[in-house]
Formats: structure tokens, sequence, C-alpha cells
């Protein structure tokens, strides 16, 4: 028997290739999917089944592309019904993979289909659980995703609560845990670093998992705090219940080298935006006008998710060399399959061609602390709320990237903002979005909130009521 766990940073999402004497069956795969297949044939083994612990919400699987390919089964849990041809399987069913057996258990609460899959090795011994977004280390799957419901997040707290403790928490201790999320992933508050663990680990330290917990209180302090979740979420679920084209078909036509005339072009007749994924340091040095910013080196994916709002939008990309593939691929994994092409040469032959060329205003906290002590200036904080409430400037205005799009009118064209996150990454990317939408007087904080902690600029910090002595 062999179990890997094949986890994606990008998307902090853990992916299983299970295999038992030439058969395996792949659990959660991403959109492309030849790497499966190719771990496959170098085993010589044969991909039997396909199974799926939920509609994720947060990636486009590659269950359908798989399928076709292979011959695979695809299997959901109870109740999931979708546009293509799958095995809806009971609670309790068993499915031989060699000489292992892997369980559905019906998990329902973070969506009405969710199901854990029970891995029982050679000897009939339960071995491991994959336990999708049903638990993670550290937290539970948030119970407000479930597609077109008439049940509450309430509902579906309390199926969630039942769930665990009728399914996974009768397990033993030594049973292996391997989520389908870790740390960095929207479908939890307070997911672990960790990506495999135990179920008596569990029991210990999550939560959600206390023995003296009542149903009232878990759906209270699940639901405590819970942020609404990213605008793409929902059109995901859709995509993976319905269906979608073939990941090579969105490769082909979307990784096409175009020169700087036919990429204006395309611009401009179609409307496309332009998205420039290089490191930061290059997009400020300089870049098209009207592009926006979102570097392959960071939380690529979930934040083209959270700030793209059109999964139809054409896009056009400025890559570094040799990237325009993996940019591709990475938009398609969260559902944005409408790429037309990049930059062939990059910004280099964008200038050759005589092209206007646009830089951003970036200085280092050195520079902004001097600044700030002889001037009373204007102050964006794009990080996340838990982030702000924790510390921040004494006079940053919270203006947080997630909802950058529902909140322009926070912000006055009239006046100069310096923007700044937590290192550097997300002041870009939200001050290339406000320079997009004709917000010009800019000025990004290189190193971010980080280095700003470190000078004597007056901060509003958090105490915990615990550390405060009488």
């Amino acid at each position: 028997m062999k179990v890997e766990q094949i986890y994606t940073g990008c998307l902090a999402q853990g992916a299983y290739y299970i295999e038992s004497e030439g058969e395996v069956a792949i659990i959660d795969p991403l959109r492309e999917i030849q790497s499966y297949i190719d771990k496959a044939s170098s085993e010589n083994a044969t991909i039997k089944y396909v199974f799926e612990t939920h509609f994720h919400a947060d990636f486009v699987s590659g269950h359908i592309d798989l399928a076709n390919k292979t011959g695979a089964t695809i299997i959901y849990g109870p109740g999931a019904e979708t546009n293509y041809k799958i095995h809806s399987a009971t609670d309790g069913e068993e499915f031989k993979l060699g000489n292992i057996t892997i369980k559905a258990l019906h998990t329902p609460g973070h969506t009405l289909e969710s199901t854990t899959y029970l891995l029982i090795n050679e000897k009939g011994e339960n071995h491991a659980i994959f336990s999708g977004d049903t638990l993670f280390l550290g937290d539970v799957g948030r119970p407000d995703l479930a597609i077109k419901s008439d049940l509450t997040k309430e509902d579906l707290a309390g199926m969630l609560y039942d769930s665990l403790r009728n399914k996974i928490m009768p397990l033993a201790d030594d049973v292996i845990v391997y989520p389908a999320h870790g740390a960095g992933s929207a479908c939890g508050k307070n997911l672990s670093k960790e990506t495999v663990g135990t179920v008596g680990d569990q029991k210990k330290t999550n939560y959600a998992l206390r023995a003296d917990m009542t149903k009232d209180e878990f759906v209270k302090e699940v639901l405590d705090g819970m942020p609404p979740p990213p605008q793409y979420f929902a059109k995901n679920a859709m995509m993976n219940k319905s269906g979608y084209d073939a990941f090579e078909h969105v490769l082909k036509t979307g990784n096409v080298p175009l020169s700087p005339e036919d990429f204006e072009a395309i611009a401009n007749h179609e409307e496309a935006l332009v998205l420039d994924v290089r490191p930061q340091s290059d997009f400020i040095k300089g870049h098209i006008p009207n592009s926006i910013f979102i570097g392959l080196n960071g939380q690529f994916a979930p934040w083209v998710g959270a700030l793209i709002t059109d999964l139809k939008q054409t896009i056009l990309l400025v890559v570094p060399e040799g990237k325009s593939e993996e940019a591709v691929t990475r938009l398609s994994r969260v559902g944005y399959d409408n790429t037309l092409g990049y930059l062939d040469g990059g910004i280099e032959t964008w200038k050759a061609a005589g092209k206007d060329i646009e830089t951003l205003e970036s200085i280092s906290v050195n520079k902004f602390s001097k600044r700030a002590k002889s001037e009373d200036l204007n102050i964006l904080d794009v990080r996340k709320g838990g982030e702000y409430n924790s510390s921040h400037l004494e006079n940053a205005q919270h203006f947080a990237l997630d909802f950058i799009n529902q909140n322009m009118n926070e912000v006055d064209r009239n006046k100069t903002y310096y923007v700044y996150c937590a290192g550097g990454y997300r002041s870009v990317i939200a001050t290339s979005i406000l320079k997009s939408r004709g917000f010009n007087n800019l000025v990004d904080v290189a190193e971010g909130y980080s280095a700003i902690k470190n000078t004597d600029l007056p901060t509003i910090d958090f105490v915990c009521p615990s550390t405060i002595k009488s």
C-alpha cells in the first residue's frame, strides 16, 4: 500500500495518491491531471477511482478530465447530483482497491454531500481518513458554502457537529488524518500549518472536538468570526458540479505568445484585463498602463479569485520568462479559463515597440517613517481584519484588500495615500488596482508592517485580557 499527499502551497490544498496491487485511487485532484497519470504509469498501475470529498469551492478539481482520460469512476458522497456521470456512494459503502478498502463515511455539514473516506489496510485495520473539508488540523470546514440549499449555516453547523461526533471521533486515536487543506485556506478560520495529523491529536487540540462541547456551543464557536467567503467560491463549486472545458483546451488557447501589437489590439478589442504576474519589484519599475499586479510569487490563485469578480473575464498576461504555462495553469485552478495569450518577450519588447510604460512610487520604511513624523499622511492598511485588529499604525485607515472592489468609495481620488500590508506583496496588488481605477496619488511602503512595527511610529496594539495584570 502506498499513500502520498500531493500538496499545493498556493491553494493550501492536499490531493492524495493511493495505490495497492497495481490499482490507484486519486482523492481531490487538481485541475491539471497529467502528473497523476504519469505517476500511475511509472508504477505500472491503473487509476481505478477518483474520490471527491465534496463539491470544492476554492478550486476546480481535475476529476472530470481524469475520468475521461483513464476511464476511472468518479465517486461522490450521498445525494451528490452532477451534469456528468458519477457514482454517488451510500453511507458505509466500501470500494476495493487492490487488497485495501476505502469506505465512504457520509459527514454532512461543510456541505450536504461532504464525505470522509476511511482507508482500511491489508490487515483490515482502520489506517487513515481523508477528511476533505469536514475536519482540518486545528479547525473544521466552514458551514456556509452549500450550493442552492434551503438550509441555514446554523443548520449545517449542527449537521457538522453530529458528523464529527458520530463518524470521526469514535475512530481510534492512531488513525491518521489527511485533510484537504492547511493554513492559508479560506475554507476555515484557524487551520494548522501541519498537513498530516491523527484523530487522537485532534481530540486534544482541536477546539471543535472538545468532548464536553454541546451542539449549541459548537454552532456558536464555528460561526463566530467567520468572514464572508471569497466571491469565486460559489462559482467554482458550480463548475465542479456542472462541468468545465478540458484543461488541455484551456492551456492551448491561453499559452499563446503575442507581439506587442497583437497584445494591444486584443486588449482593446476584447476589453481584456492585463494581468501582470511578475515579482512586485519588476511591476514597480515598469508596467503597462491600467494593468494590475498579482504575482506568481505569492498566494496567486486565491487573490485572483478574490479580486477578479468575473470568471468569464478575458485575460492577457505579462509573465516572467518561461512562466506563461504556469500562469495559465494556476488561473485555471480557480476557474479563470479565458486567458488569450501573453506578451512575448515581456515588458522589454513592449518598451522596444515604443509603447507607454508607467511606474509605481515605492519607498522604504525608513523614508516613510521620516515623512510620517513630519507630515499628516493618509495611510491605508490593506491587511486582513484580524491582522489590523492585532496591531496597526495609529492613524492608518483599514482598507482590506479582500474587499477593495466593494469599498472603493472609502478612498478619495484627490488625496495621496501611503499603502502598506505585511511585507509588500498585497500593497502592490492594492495600489495597482487603485491606479487602474484612476487613483494616481499612491505610494507603496515596500517592506510593510513587518518593518514598520520596528520603528518608533505610534501603533495601536491589541492586548489579550488574560495577560493584563491587576
